[in-house]
């Protein structure tokens, strides 16, 4: 079922992301009324009316592409906990994040994206990053590559000698000792700096413009996505002992991914010395 549904049913993804984008998106952006921004759990941390009705669209339209399937989205997630064990279970998973980059769509800035996965067991088989402003799809099949609007993409490596442009977390999601492990990108021949919306900086990596990222924090709607797109497209993550990041949590934080496995190397290496 599953081996049927990448063979013929990754357009339909496209298409769900694209109808809830021109109906609760797109809409909206540059144009949220008072009310309909809320504070989850800082100014950093926001949700609009955006995020919970494209959610509530996405949740319907993908349990109905594949029967059997389960829904794990951002804002769900949020009001239920509980939830979020569904990513460990045996059923076919939908990992959703509606507005990857809120603070983002909130301020009027385009660098926002939708995010959608699906996995079965704890394995990404296939991921959608959505870019509606930027008129940008990218689609990930495991074994089958990536693309971008129809183009395959190809990560490369950085240019022999060039500093290593890594985008990091926002310090207001990092511990004291996620900061420490941090601070060991603060080197000669890296340029760390803050972090967009994950989505895009995992596509940005997966096109060659961007050669790696630092993160602290593992909920998976905002990596599953990326960092299948980023290996389809020939690169590589790990975690701060040197593993594979899992979808399903207890990943040693910060990890990495990069444009190829000798630039994941070298900058988990640089977060374990300074961890």
């Amino acid at each position: 079922m599953i081996e049927d549904f990448l063979t013929h049913g990754v357009r339909d993804v496209e298409e769900a992301l694209r109808k809830a984008a021109a109906a609760e998106v797109t809409p909206r952006f540059r144009q949220l009324a008072e009310g309909d921004v809320v504070e989850k759990s800082g100014p950093h941390d926001m949700v609009t009316v955006a995020d919970r009705r494209a959610e509530e669209q996405l949740t319907a339209d993908l349990a109905a592409l594949l029967p059997g399937s389960v829904v794990v989205g951002e804002e769900a997630v949020h009001a239920d906990p509980s939830t979020y064990e569904a990513i460990r279970g045996t059923a076919p998973v939908w990992i959703v994040d509606p507005v990857d980059g809120t603070r983002q769509f909130v301020n009027g800035n385009p660098g926002f994206c939708m995010l959608v996965a699906l996995a079965v067991d704890g394995e990404v088989l296939a991921s959608w990053t959505y870019a509606p402003v930027l008129d940008e799809m990218a689609v990930a099949v495991r074994g089958q590559g990536a693309w971008l609007n129809g183009e395959r993409l190809v990560a490369g490596s950085p240019a022999p000698g060039a500093d290593v442009a890594v985008a990091t977390s926002h310090p207001d999601f990092t511990t004291e000792e996620q900061k420490r492990a941090l601070t060991g990108l603060v080197v000669e021949g890296v340029r760390p700096r803050p972090c967009g919306s994950a989505g895009l900086e995992y596509l940005a990596i997966a096109r060659g413009e961007l050669d790696a990222v630092a993160f602290s924090w593992e909920l998976a709607w905002d990596h599953a996505a990326g960092l299948l797109l980023v290996a389809e497209a020939g690169g590589a993550d790990l975690t701060l002992t040197g593993e594979p990041f899992r979808i399903g949590g207890g990943n040693a934080l910060p990890f990495t991914a990069a444009r190829d496995a000798a630039t994941a190397r070298r900058v988990a290496d640089l977060l374990a010395a300074g961890a």
